[in-house]
């Protein structure tokens, strides 16, 4: 019988430290924007959209970085094993709604209540957007990465975002909010969601996929 190191990290690669830190950021970064998306923002009574609008391009990202690095089948499991840790969060708080609590703590219990009642709904939603968006954005970031012989990353990350962010906007506003907002913030909070989403990519997702792609594949030599 093989005995169990007491220290599992001591011999663990420069490569398997960076891949567990990016897939535990990528699935904490999907899981935090599914609670945040709970919140409307609304800037000059204008423009609509939920605050998980701003984080869930950085689970882009580091999914960019994800597929970059180790391949699209390897993308592919971490974004299903995301996907399962959202049920999982689900089913957890769900338990909680009905858990009993003491009556001087009423009004936390409904605060609780409220918010992880309305966010299974929001989590369907994300689920099927996720879902759609990820593998479609993981898939193009391959194909593109081979189309262009692996130049140019920023035109994989963009590009497979610009069209990844439609399969995942959509459904994901439709779902979550159609009968709970009118149809005209439906629609802007739809149109702003996605350029939202983008323009965080280019600005924020694109440079520091850049830097975490650099970082990792200077570690990954320092290993050879």
């Amino acid at each position: 019988m093989n005995k169990v190191s007491e220290n599992p990290f001591k011999n663990r690669t420069k490569e398997e430290t960076s891949f567990i830190i990016v897939i535990t950021l990528f699935a904490t970064f999907y899981v935090v924007s599914n609670i945040m998306a709970v919140k409307i923002i609304s800037i000059f009574g204008l423009f609509y959209f939920d605050a998980g609008t701003i984080t869930f391009p950085f689970a882009y990202m580091l999914g960019d970085v994800l597929t970059e690095i180790w391949g699209y089948k390897t993308a592919k499991k971490v974004i299903w094993a995301t996907f399962l840790c959202n049920v999982l969060m689900v089913l957890c708080t769900q338990l909680g709604v009905y858990l009993p609590s003491p009556n001087y703590l009423d009004a936390t219990a409904q605060a609780y209540n409220t918010m992880f009642t309305y966010v299974p709904r929001i989590v369907v939603a994300s689920l099927v957007g996720f879902l759609q968006g990820e593998l479609s954005n993981a898939w193009l970031m391959d194909r593109i990465k081979k189309m262009m012989n692996g130049k140019h990353l920023w035109v994989r990350t963009i590009g497979s975002s610009a069209i990844a962010y439609l399969f995942d906007s959509l459904p994901f506003v439709l779902i979550a909010f159609l009968g709970v907002v009118s149809t005209r913030d439906l629609c802007y909070m739809l149109a702003f969601q996605y350029v939202a989403k983008l323009l965080i990519e280019m600005l924020f997702g694109t440079p520091m996929a850049y830097a975490a792609i650099h970082h990792i594949e200077k570690r990954i030599k320092t290993d050879e």
